[in-house]
């Protein structure tokens, strides 16, 4: 296409950068707007819009993407079974690690499916709770119970799952009062459960000689003492 010979001249020329020489109602008249208004009955005249041509599709890109743009990697590892250490076996008695009950001796009684350990104290004994653990966190002894009349079939991972709270935007007031209510106690199915389970394993742990009062009393490391060394 040539270039246009005649340059574009504004119909408004500017005075300075932004005013121009003739006012808005100056230039409707000189643009001759009046006159379309006034054939189209006073209203300016609407075009239909034009189609839209179809979309065509988009060719793949036969080069690799840049460095920079982060894609997400295809996760094709299937999700196995946690193993359970050789040394751990229903009934034996571990160390606890880490958490509240740190230094606690309990008795495991089985592997959940999310892999986590069921240990309890029993809750009598020493006032460790039925509850889950990671078996990073315990040593297992070679001291054994036996468990072989407790029942804990009904035992799994929604058995511990909380029940989801809705939080409620507090007033001043409201934030001060909640700090002296009361904490919600356990449901009394869970106490009669535990009940349950200690009854069991308390006919067997007081069948040993000291074995209740080695589960009742917490392990420390004393000064001298080499962790290494030690044979549980």
């Amino acid at each position: 296409m040539a270039p246009r010979k005649t340059p574009v001249v504004s119909r408004n020329p500017q005075l300075i950068r932004g005013v121009g020489k003739y006012s808005r109602s100056k230039m409707y008249h000189k643009r001759g707007l009046w006159a379309i208004k006034a054939k189209n009955g006073g209203v300016f005249p609407k075009h239909d819009p034009k189609p839209k041509a179809a979309a065509t599709p988009v060719k793949p890109s036969k080069f690799y993407p840049a460095d920079d743009i982060k894609m997400p990697l295809p996760n094709k590892r299937k999700a196995k079974p946690t193993k359970l250490r050789a040394s751990i076996t229903p009934g034996t008695v571990l160390i606890l690690l880490a958490g509240r009950f740190m230094g606690k001796r309990v008795v495991f009684l089985k592997q959940l499916t999310s892999g986590l350990l069921l240990v309890t104290g029993p809750f009598k004994v020493n006032g460790v709770p039925l509850r889950r653990v990671n078996q990073a966190y315990v040593i297992g002894t070679s001291t054994k119970v036996d468990i072989s009349g407790t029942n804990v079939d009904k035992f799994d991972d929604k058995y511990f799952a909380k029940a989801a709270e809705k939080k409620n935007k507090k007033g001043e007031g409201e934030f001060f009062e909640a700090d002296k209510e009361e904490k919600s106690e356990l449901p009394q199915d869970k106490k009669d459960d535990q009940k349950a389970v200690d009854a069991a394993l308390l006919k067997s742990i007081e069948a040993v000689p000291d074995l209740k009062s080695y589960l009742a009393a917490r392990f420390s490391l004393k000064a001298g003492m080499k962790p290494h060394e030690l044979v549980f």
